[in-house]
């Protein structure tokens, strides 16, 4: 029997509120301390502040290719990585600048990769979906759907072959989640008990399709009752929630419990890519979780209950904006690659 014909109009607002389904929603948070507040400002303004910028860049032409913006999505990368020690490594998809500042990674060599510059971290090679730094224990963003979770649960069998507690973090969005390759990578992290957090960062639209419309299951934190493997829901929006959940599954990593899901429930504010006009949302939807669920301006406001002034929240955004700034003058000044460049890093 033919599947009902669906009017993709319906997508529109139709996510105001998620189904909740009947996965674990984690209702704890943590208070922070007034330098855990500070921190999670700086690192998630430099986020927005870089994007917002790259974005300028992109329209500018100063960009080619594809740019996923994170928007929206800050408090993610920011309250997993307050959880993590050096060695833990990240990987993730193509919406993958923020997690590059998060790990540590320059703005200015960031920023230079995405305009094709000799300074960036693939010296001009790898473009806004393919930077990696091995000191900062970043493997990549990656083009391909889905690519990174199977790549994400071979770094830790790698962790676990050589006995060290390490975990790994692999990152992917609701739309991802459909994948089969995301399913022989639950089966094989559970029967061998690795160390790896599959971070699911729901947005509600993947690439444009409501998860209504995509998932016969809406509450990710389930997809791996199967697989015997825990999962909770998350406040993504709330870098406080983040941190509480990040703790508690990087915990159960190290005591060699096997894998951990979250489905952090989040939105994008900008479109699937620079070229997404995103009408399949509307305005109003995109203004209402801004006004009621910017992770930056939740931060914000318990500092100013905290008798922090209006004053010195600007200084630290005029801070922020002073790297981005510089970042982007050297994105556009610092030499293109020679062209022997293409001839090195490859592997025959």
């Amino acid at each position: 029997m033919a599947a009902p014909k669906k009017n993709p109009a319906s997508d529109k607002g139709q996510d105001k509120q998620q189904d909740k389904g009947n996965g674990s929603k984690n209702p704890s948070t943590l208070e922070f301390t007034r330098d855990q507040e500070l921190q999670a400002l700086r690192d998630m303004l430099l986020i927005r502040r870089f994007e917002e910028k790259a974005g300028q860049l992109y329209g500018m032409g100063a960009i080619g290719g594809f740019c996923h913006l994170y928007i929206g999505q800050e408090a993610i990368v920011v309250g997993m990585q307050m959880a993590l020690k050096r060695g833990d490594q990240v990987i993730t998809g193509y919406r993958d600048h923020g997690h590059m500042l998060a790990c540590g990674m320059e703005a200015k060599g960031v920023m230079a990769e995405l305009t094709g510059r000799h300074g960036g971290y693939s010296k001009g090679k790898g473009g806004s979906m393919h930077m990696f730094s091995k000191e900062k224990y970043f493997y990549g963003g990656h083009g391909i759907v889905g690519a990174q979770v199977s790549l994400g649960t071979g770094l830790a069998f790698a962790n676990r072959y050589r006995g060290n507690d390490n975990v790994s973090l692999a990152y992917f969005g609701d739309g991802a989640s459909n994948q089969g390759q995301v399913y022989e990578s639950f089966n094989m992290a559970e029967l061998w008990k690795l160390p790896v957090i599959y971070v699911i960062e729901n947005n509600r639209y993947a690439m444009g399709t409501s998860v209504k419309r995509s998932s016969a299951q809406t509450d990710f934190s389930r997809r791996g009752i199967s697989f015997n493997i825990p999962g909770e829901q998350v406040d993504g929006m709330d870098v406080r929630a983040v941190k509480a959940a990040a703790d508690k599954a990087v915990a159960w990593c190290r005591a060699g419990k096997g894998p951990y899901i979250l489905e952090m429930q989040t939105y994008r504010y900008r479109g699937h890519s620079m070229s997404d006009p995103a009408k399949y949302r509307t305005r109003e939807e995109v203004e209402k979780v801004r006004h009621d669920q910017d992770p930056i301006e939740q931060v914000r406001n318990r500092l100013l209950a905290q008798k922090m002034t209006e004053q010195e929240l600007k200084q630290i955004d005029a801070e922020v904006r002073e790297i981005v700034n510089a970042a982007a003058d050297f994105a556009q000044t610092d030499p293109e690659p020679d062209a022997s460049e293409l001839w090195t890093d490859v592997y025959r």
